[in-house]
């Protein structure tokens, strides 16, 4: 790249032909010479937005020979070409949803499409007169693109979507891919003109209908593009200046003052530890005396790194490259990498971060003063497996049943009654939002979401552990639980995803597909 730089630099303009132009092409790369960027046009090359413009290139790489290339079985692979089609586009742009698409944003490519299409092709001839679409079925979702998903909810997710498209309904003339009909099937004797043709009279922009999502989705795409743009604005800001008559570093001062002020000193692991010791019969204190142990370690970086800002901030310390990086996020109201490498996973601002923080504190004392609460609030642990793993050991321990074959029961706690005392045996839980759907409290079932509502609180809910339980099948919906909105983890060292909380299971008088489509999950802590 050094050498490309000084070989642009070295041309002479006096001495090329005038007509001359340099074309470059590259992938990104952090190392491309910023001068020759500064000094010329850019172009990028980006994939079509939109199941319009997904389909359109597809079909434009087909013809009429290709359509009836599938000897004797043409009209079959019309109708599951498009409906291929129709799943490749689906499975592409649900990506522009964050995580309400998938948890994970995948790099489905035009090759995944192109095998697919070829084992089509080949399947439907060997497998004649019948359809296997049971084959077709597991080529694509498990191996074609399934084989790229690498999270087990997501991967659920692409085979619900695929059940939609990959079906014996599918060969029927008009069948409809939405509920409103915009996207449907082509008559059997449709030609290669009359694909292009309803292509092209596709809408514009997509309705989440297609994609089994609700109208709010389009609001959190919306979110989700504008807070990004803001985000790449207040990163290029300028590093100096002021704001509402004050400096850079007098807001951080003031700033850093206000957060010592308000985060209380770390626990007395000893007086904690008298009041709560580790007994066989009473798992929840080894659960808090873990907590206090992660909360004791994030209050000490937080007083030790503020005091060390405000003695940089005024000369009495050497201002390290540490320091300056936690100035900068204080400054912009974002939690400080070393911060949030001692703390529980989180995406507010760092005003209501250590709002949030205070609120776990708060709780975390309550249990420490008052004993162990009625209701657990699961928003406020470090690590709610844990908590988890206790409410089943207390219960194995009672009833001296192997843990292995102990699971959960779930029942949602009606609003008007009132909790005052614990349960018999398990526990309440409370601290979940529902996103993608909400609680009906007067049919207490799952139900669709009010417009422009993202989030709704859930009501309480009782955790009853069973000995070998069998999972009900219909009437209910399993659904995961998350500790952010990003719902994308990491597996740590103790097995456990960094996001990933447990399965819930809700119930809902509707089937189990049409809200894994509408990615309903249960997060306990928003963004904001």
């Amino acid at each position: 790249m050094s050498s490309l730089e000084q070989l642009v630099e070295n041309i002479d303009q006096d001495k090329v032909h005038r007509d001359f132009r340099l074309w470059l092409t590259s992938m990104p790369t952090p190392k491309f010479p910023v001068s020759i960027l500064q000094n010329g046009s850019k172009m990028t090359v980006e994939p079509p937005r939109g199941v319009k413009a997904n389909l359109l290139r597809n079909y434009q790489q087909f013809s009429e020979d290709f359509l009836t290339s599938c000897t004797d079985r043409d009209p079959e692979f019309k109708a599951l070409l498009l409906a291929l089609m129709m799943f490749n586009a689906v499975t592409c742009e649900r990506r522009k949803f964050g995580s309400l698409g998938f948890n994970i944003a995948y790099d489905f490519t035009a090759g995944d499409c192109a095998i697919c299409v070829s084992q089509l092709n080949m399947f439907l001839q060997e497998y004649a007169p019948q359809t296997p679409l049971k084959v077709l079925h597991y080529t694509a979702g498990d191996i074609n693109f399934g084989g790229r998903v690498t999270d087990d909810w997501d991967r659920r997710c692409i085979n619900t979507i695929l059940n939609g498209f990959y079906n014996a309904s599918v060969l029927e003339e008009g069948h409809k891919f939405s509920e409103s009909g915009t996207y449907h099937q082509l008559p059997h004797d449709a030609n290669y003109k009359d694909y292009l043709k309803y292509i092209k009279q596709l809408p514009l922009n997509d309705s989440p209908e297609i994609f089994g999502l609700h109208e709010n989705a389009n609001m959190t795409y919306a979110q989700n593009e504008t807070f990004a743009i803001l985000d790449k604005i207040l990163r290029m800001q300028a590093k100096t200046g002021s704001a509402g008559g004050k400096s850079q570093e007098e807001i951080m001062e003031e700033t850093a003052k206000s957060i010592l002020g308000k985060v209380p000193q770390p626990f007395n692991i000893v007086d904690l530890m008298d009041r709560h010791p580790v007994l066989y019969e009473e798992s929840m204190n080894t659960v808090l005396q873990q907590e206090v142990i992660l909360y004791n370690n994030l209050i000490h970086m937080i007083h030790n790194s503020l005091n060390d800002l405000l003695k940089a901030l005024k000369g009495l310390v050497v201002m390290s490259d540490a320091l300056e990086t936690m100035s900068m996020a204080v400054f912009n109201n974002t939690v400080p990498d070393m911060w949030a490498n001692k703390a529980y996973p989180s995406l507010k601002p760092l005003g209501s971060w250590v709002a949030d923080l205070l609120q776990r504190l708060e709780f975390i004392n309550s249990w420490n003063m008052e004993g162990i609460p009625i209701v657990f609030w699961i928003s406020g642990f470090f690590f709610p497996q844990a908590f988890i793993t206790g409410a089943l050991q207390n219960y194995a321990r009672q009833t001296m049943i192997s843990i292995d074959t102990i699971g959960f029961e779930y029942k949602v706690i009606p609003m008007t009654e009132e909790l005052k005392q614990k349960p018999p045996s398990g526990c309440y839980i409370s601290g979940f939002f529902v996103e993608g759907a909400r609680w009906c409290h007067e049919r207490h079932v799952l139900t669709e979401s009010r417009p422009k509502e993202l989030f709704t609180d859930m009501p309480f809910i009782q955790l009853i552990p069973a000995a070998d339980r069998i999972a009900p099948t219909t009437g209910i919906y399993n659904c995961p639980v998350y500790k952010t909105l990003t719902r994308a983890g990491t597996l740590s060292t103790t097995g456990h995803s960094t996001n990933f909380v447990m399965p819930l299971e809700l119930p809902s008088d509707m089937p189990e597909e049409h809200w894994i489509k509408r990615a309903v999950a249960l997060i306990c802590a928003l963004d904001y």
